[in-house]
């Protein structure tokens, strides 16, 4: 297969248009096209459908796509093991995490990291899903569980638990409740216990939603359900991670919470001497460090 055509399939399949991955490559579109025509006649198959929007692959050219996107993830890592300086710190570091966890604990300390190393570029990917590291899909994973890869390099972080917590003000107006029961005359704020979450976390909700909550705001992100809380819309379940940097919330019924949630950082062996990882990775544990240390002079762990 003609690798300057599969490079030129790969653009245009990530773009969806022969004009955008004729400008991302330096081409012309009637150059781009042509390359496309060509490749697809060596195969015997058609890899897009032509639509007046632009272009949709077929079958056969999800299969081709899937393939070049490994290959491209594969040349990168490559390329940047061997840019990798003993001196410098530089290039880019994709980072995937919850989009709790990254959003209310991690990207808030990112700037301590960016002033170390300012040519490092990160990109963040919050989701829920477990992204395939040894794929490369990403290189470096924060997990609320441990990784069950055999070929990955993993350090335990630090546990969480899921706590409940609410506004003073709320609390003022509407009543502290002194057990689980008391929850029953209160608005509770949640992750939908149907949404992909830790186990531990569903499972205390789950166990909170026995006792008959008549009003509830169920949210797919614990971003979102900070926000409600802050707010003053009800008592929310989420991780105490979130204390150190709000201490304005109250915990409710602090003799409840979930079962510890460990925290794992991962990453693929062949990324071993990687400085990008070894910079993220060192940043991430000394900024854990100084965040046990508060928690423990705060008295809330």
């Amino acid at each position: 297969m003609d690798w300057d055509k599969l490079r030129i399939f790969h653009a245009v399949a990530d773009a969806g248009s022969l004009t955008h991955a004729g400008e991302t490559l330096n081409l012309s579109q009637s150059a781009v096209s042509r390359q496309i025509r060509s490749l697809e006649e060596s195969l015997n198959a058609t890899l897009f459908h032509r639509h007046a929007r632009g272009l949709i692959l077929t079958e056969q050219g999800e299969l081709l796509f899937d393939a070049s996107r490994a290959m491209s993830q594969r040349l990168e890592a490559a390329e940047a093991r061997i840019r990798d300086s003993k001196e410098e710190i530089f290039g880019e570091l994709r980072v995937t995490t919850t989009t709790g966890f990254g959003s209310l604990w991690l990207a808030p300390r990112l700037p301590k990291l960016y002033a170390q190393h300012p040519d490092l570029k990160i990109d963040l990917m919050l989701e829920e899903r477990v992204l395939d590291l040894p794929m490369r899909e990403a290189d470096v994973a924060i997990r609320m569980k441990e990784p069950s890869q055999a070929d990955l390099i993993r350090k335990r972080l630090m546990s969480v638990n899921m706590r409940l917590y609410a506004m003073p003000a709320y609390l003022d107006e509407h009543g502290r409740p002194s057990t689980m029961a008391d929850l029953a005359q209160h608005r509770l704020i949640c992750m939908n216990t149907t949404s992909t979450q830790v186990s531990a976390g569903s499972s205390f909700t789950q166990e909170i939603l026995t006792h008959d909550i008549q009003s509830m705001l169920t949210v797919n992100n614990y971003f979102g359900v900070l926000q409600a809380v802050l707010n003053g819309l009800g008592i929310g379940v989420l991780p105490d991670y979130v204390v150190q940097d709000f201490p304005e919330l109250e915990r409710v019924l602090p003799q409840d919470e979930s079962i510890e949630i460990p925290v794992f950082l991962a990453y693929p062996e062949e990324l071993r001497h990687s400085k990008r990882v070894a910079a993220f990775r060192d940043f991430v544990t000394e900024e854990i460090f100084e965040f046990r240390k508060k928690m423990q002079r705060l008295g809330l762990r």
